[in-house]
């Protein structure tokens, strides 16, 4: 029995209440949020409707109806909630045993067997820089596809490149005025954003530039080799320097599908639209009408017949259904684009595709910087690069002032770096807004991401220090070591319900907790002691704890340092 879980359905499958099922009761159990008040709880208040009684009286009814046994060794009723205590030892003994023969695998499942999630995520702008903004979509859309794979799931990570728009014009008008082909593979990116902000300027004073720029995009859309070349120079660039970045932050795609390729699969959605009565003209452009839905029209083409994003969008959902018959299509877009994810996901329930309850649109909330919003046009953007090279700098210097003697000290100084770039990032609930600051980032005291690779360090230094031990088993318990114990159980649930919720920020938050339970563990009970029991026993929490954040930290694509 050795997972959380499966305590929680010995409980409802004990109570076995008329008129609801096992499954839905197993989903009320909670995990109290302190030891003393017992290790499960049931809150009586959701069978206050079926039961038609108060809570109070359905918890007191139900621990006098309630036989402990060699798991369950205590129910009491308080203020409404039933809470149990569990046979300690055994669960101890189970878990322990559980954790060491899983390892890696330990807080896996299969649920997702069978079952496709398509993440669309990062989804940068060629010949843009990879700015301090992108950071929020790459990090919790990386951390999704590795939760979704360890929960079973088959898993295709999206990078839909903005690969298509007026801007591509802009820049070749750009690039003959003020570049060159040597200027701009010697400068790459920042070349790039060089001559874009300078197009923004020079357009204010000179408007016809604007229709120069048009007038290539279209040369881009119809074939003309010249422009193409450029074009594929200016991406093949862009995904050379982002992929540096990409590879730091362990972040990786299985496909690069860009709105580019979608040119040719829009027509026949325009025509199916058109098929289906939803199309309407208006101003000559061609929408799909959502009044009866609250909401503006969706825009399919503009009146002189080009595409937009919604067409784009709505192309590559159904050519993503299509070719990957997904179970989930998540987008991990900020919260700015929620009537757009709106607008696209109706127009395809209208169109008849039962799939559209399939789509979600996972919203964060936005970066900005101290100064106000960033923006590319003009030039105010905090690189993603220059971020990480400051963080594992700072990594650097204070290994260098706390561990001068420590081997492999740029490897750590990165691990360390990128690492609480990432947790920044993923450390707080997704829809908040963030302001960014480096103080906060650089900071490494507290709940942070070194706070949790140091704990993971400790770790590996006592399990050094006490070499092999006999096989252990499970002593009478004080607060500090079960405190660890009921924290390694819940990381099953917490894996789950970081999918379900897509929200990667449990994952953080339950690696600082059990960080925080092993350090007051460490402080409290010596590891290293004479008797060899106690050793053991202490010693197999500290492989499992090393193991769970483990785990913990490369669901979030974070690497863990045997020592700081």
């Amino acid at each position: 029995m050795g997972c959380i879980m499966d305590y929680k359905k010995i409980i409802a499958e004990k109570l076995n209440i008329e008129g609801i099922s096992i499954e839905e009761l197993t989903s009320f159990i909670e995990t109290p949020p302190n030891n003393d008040m017992g290790d499960f709880a049931l809150p009586c208040f959701k069978l206050s409707k079926i039961m038609r009684k108060p809570p109070v009286l359905i918890a007191q009814g139900l621990q006098q109806s309630f036989t402990t046994d060699e798991f369950i060794s205590e129910a009491t009723a308080v203020n409404g909630y039933l809470n149990f205590k569990i046979n300690r030892k055994n669960y101890a003994l189970n878990l322990l045993n559980e954790i060491e023969s899983l390892g890696e695998n330990y807080g896996s499942d299969t649920i997702g067997n069978g079952k496709t999630v398509c993440i669309d995520y990062s989804s940068i702008n060629i010949a843009k820089p990879f700015h301090i903004g992108h950071l929020s979509t790459t990090v919790i859309g990386s951390a999704l596809c590795k939760i979704y794979r360890f929960l079973g799931y088959k898993v295709v990570g999206i990078n839909h490149l903005g690969d298509y728009g007026t801007q591509f014009g802009k820049l070749i008008v750009a690039f003959k005025k003020w570049s060159s082909v040597e200027a701009v593979n010697e400068g790459r990116l920042k070349e790039l954003n060089r001559i874009y902000v300078k197009f923004h300027e020079e357009a204010k004073l000179h408007p016809e530039m604007d229709d120069e720029a048009r007038r290539y995009f279209k040369l881009i859309e119809d074939g003309d080799k010249e422009s193409n070349k450029l074009f594929e120079l200016f991406k093949k660039i862009t995904l050379e320097e982002v992929e540096k970045i990409y590879k730091l932050l362990n972040v990786s795609f299985d496909s690069y599908a860009g709105e580019s390729f979608y040119n040719d699969k829009m027509a026949p959605i325009v025509d199916e639209l058109k098929d289906k009565g939803l199309i309407k003209i208006s101003d000559g452009a061609s929408i799909v009408d959502l009044e009866e839905y609250n909401m503006p029209p969706c825009l399919i083409l503009k009146s002189d017949g080009s595409t937009l994003y919604a067409t784009r969008d709505i192309a590559a959902a159904v050519y993503r259904k299509n070719t990957y018959d997904f179970d989930k299509c998540l987008y991990v877009v900020a919260y700015q684009q929620n009537l757009h994810f709106k607008q696209f996901f109706k127009v395809l329930e209208l169109m008849g595709k039962d799939w559209a309850k399939d789509m979600v649109h996972v919203a964060y909330g936005m970066v900005s910087l101290e100064s106000g919003a960033m923006s590319t046009r003009a030039g105010n953007v905090v690189l993603l690069e220059d971020v990480i090279a400051k963080t594992i700098e700072k990594a650097r210097a204070i290994i260098e002032d706390k561990n001068p003697n420590l081997a492999d000290k740029d490897k750590i100084a990165s691990a360390v770096g990128t690492g609480a770039v990432i947790f920044g990032a993923l450390c707080n609930n997704k829809i908040k807004d963030i302001t960014f600051s480096y103080d906060r980032v650089l900071n490494f005291d507290g709940e942070t991401c070194p706070y949790v690779q140091y704990t993971v360090a400790r770790c590996n230094s006592v399990i050094a220090k006490c070499g092999d031990t006999p096989k252990f088993e499970v002593l009478d318990m004080n607060n500090a070591e079960y405190g660890v114990i009921a924290e390694l159980g819940k990381f099953k649930d917490v894996v789950k319900a970081s999918a379900e919720k897509y929200e990667p920020s449990f994952i953080t938050r339950y690696a600082v907790d059990l960080s925080t339970a092993f350090n007051k563990f460490y402080m409290e009970c010596k590891i290293a002691v004479e008797d060899e029991k106690v050793k053991s026993f202490r010693l197999a929490i500290t492989k499992a704890v090393k193991t769970t954040l483990t785990n913990a930290l490369t669901l979030l694509g974070i690497e863990t340092v045997e020592e700081m």
